[in-house]
């Protein structure tokens, strides 16, 4: 069973910086691929970025790019989202998901498991 565990949300002022984490188990990720999503209260679940596990690919929003890094750690399992530049748009909970397909995807429905989310909150 795959399992999810994000952390690393807080408030941070406006440009201020990030470092979101999430903890994968359950499997070897090998032929995964994992993402980050974003949703803020009244909004639909949003896509933010995604990598894949064998190889490393990476695919961006168009509304974060340039802003986000997303990396990740095979030894620990973890996947990373570094944000800089935060704005007051960017308050919301963020997730992490997984998909056993090695084609990134940006839509929510297509992510099998999900992390309970940790929330960001930036201050304007």
């Amino acid at each position: 069973q795959v399992q999810l565990a994000e952390s690393g949300g807080g408030l941070v002022q406006a440009g201020g910086s990030l470092r979101l984490s999430c903890a994968a188990s359950g499997r070897t990720f090998s032929g995964y691929a994992l993402a980050w999503f974003r949703q803020a209260p009244g909004k639909e679940r949003e896509f933010v970025a995604a990598i894949i596990w064998s190889g490393g690919s990476t695919l961006y929003s168009d509304s974060m790019k340039g802003r986000v890094t997303i990396s990740k750690d095979n030894a620990k399992n973890a996947v990373y989202l570094q944000m800089d530049g935060l704005k007051p748009e960017d308050t919301a909970l963020y997730y992490c998901a997984a998909r056993p397909d090695s084609i990134v995807s940006t839509l929510p429905i297509s992510y099998n498991w999900w992390g309970q989310g940790t929330q960001v909150t930036v201050s304007s």
